[in-house]
């Protein structure tokens, strides 16, 4: 590529502020070419999918997860984050004019419809980490990222971006195993829209000549954050609280207790409470399982739910249920004591994050064993 082939182009790292929504909780990173000599204005976003796809959902659920790459024109990328009061910042890369037209053809060659598809991976593969890969690959030279001072994990930095929405949180937390309790490299952290930000913003370009120079040569906010007035779109502060996964959670769990007070009263057991507790059980550890042996989503098959939350609770609804008609002993409900007890002793040495729902929960599980346990020392079962 001659010198004189070479076109004009200003390229800017563009990060996006979070929404409100669950998928634009993390925020978005593309890159923008400004191409002066063909005055042409194009973003692109490795963020693109389509629901058309065959077998879309079924793909999403096992992680196979296809995403694409587009060039758009730039008038029309605002305007969505806009609506919604995300903001937009821009970061003006400080390439030579061979790098910057090295990148705009890379760019262009990924959007040719053969190129333009890739496995998505939420934390190892995505918008951002495609968007560092391309400037990484046109610069000349290597660039030198700025350290962390406080190492993370990734559940961390997830938690950073779902403190305003806390169900989003504990769904990470229920899903996502102990491989993401791990502490992160800085390079890892980059999986983060405004963790890239940050990273781009102190970084230095080591170029091939011995030259050095920063990566951003300014930074311009194109779209300022607009936060929604509190009280305006926000509950009220009691209506939140009440509504919280925990809140939820330690009702849930004061109705299993007040359900085993209920069956000391009438001196029977109440088995359709005992079919309703472990269907739950035994689906949520279906799903479990489903994801921990066959997903390709990331931390999954590292899941240390699977214990308190089996798919052995399906298996057991018969016996249960056969065992409380016939008011004789089950040899179910003296493990089930057993492995949901040695569960909550030990959780807070497992090497994962169970979030704040868990123990409460596995506590609720507790009070069946425990009211059977009660029912069969009474009649000398």
């Amino acid at each position: 590529m001659s010198a004189q082939t070479l076109d004009s182009i200003r390229v800017s790292l563009i990060t996006c502020s979070p929404g409100k929504e669950v998928y634009q909780l993390y925020g978005h990173t593309a890159l923008r070419c400004e191409n002066f000599t063909q005055k042409q204005d194009v973003v692109f976003n490795y963020g693109i999918f389509s629901f058309r796809q065959p077998h879309f959902v079924w793909r999403f659920v096992r992680g196979e997860c296809d995403y694409m790459v587009m060039g758009i024109d730039w008038k029309y990328f605002p305007l969505d984050y806009e609506e919604r009061g995300s903001g937009i910042v821009a970061q003006e890369l400080n390439l030579t004019r061979l790098e910057a037209n090295v990148l705009y053809a890379g760019l262009m060659a990924n959007c040719q419809p053969e190129n333009c598809e890739y496995r998505y991976n939420f934390l190892y593969n995505n918008c951002t980490t495609k968007v560092r890969d391309m400037i990484e690959k046109a610069v000349m030279g290597r660039i030198a990222y700025p350290q962390l001072e406080e190492k993370k994990t990734y559940r961390q930095i997830l938690h950073e971006y779902t403190r305003e929405d806390l169900w989003a949180a504990e769904g990470n937390d229920f899903l996502l195993g102990g491989s993401v309790d791990t502490v992160l490299s800085d390079r890892a952290a980059m999986f983060a829209p405004e963790y890239m930000q940050w990273f781009a913003e102190g970084a230095q370009i080591y170029a091939d000549d011995g030259s050095l120079r920063p990566l951003v040569k300014n930074t311009e906010i194109i779209l300022q954050e607009r936060l929604s007035d509190v009280g305006e779109n926000s509950s009220p502060g009691y209506q939140k609280y009440l509504y919280a996964p925990l809140s939820v959670a330690c009702l849930f769990l004061l109705f299993c207790v007040l359900v085993v007070l209920l069956e000391k009263a009438i001196r029977r057991m109440i088995w359709i409470w005992d079919v309703v507790l472990l269907l739950a059980q035994g689906v949520v550890g279906c799903i479990l399982a489903f994801m921990f042996l066959f997903s390709e989503h990331p931390a999954v098959d590292s899941n240390w739910l699977l214990w308190p939350f089996s798919p052995l609770a399906l298996f057991a609804i018969p016996n249960v249920v056969l065992a409380a008609i016939k008011r004789r002993r089950t040899f179910w409900h003296a493990f089930h004591l057993a492995y949901l007890t040695f569960f909550i002793i030990f959780s807070h040495w497992i090497p994962q994050d169970f979030g704040q729902i868990v123990v409460p929960l596995a506590l609720a599980l507790l009070t069946r064993p425990v009211s059977y346990q009660i029912y069969y020392k009474r009649n000398r079962l």
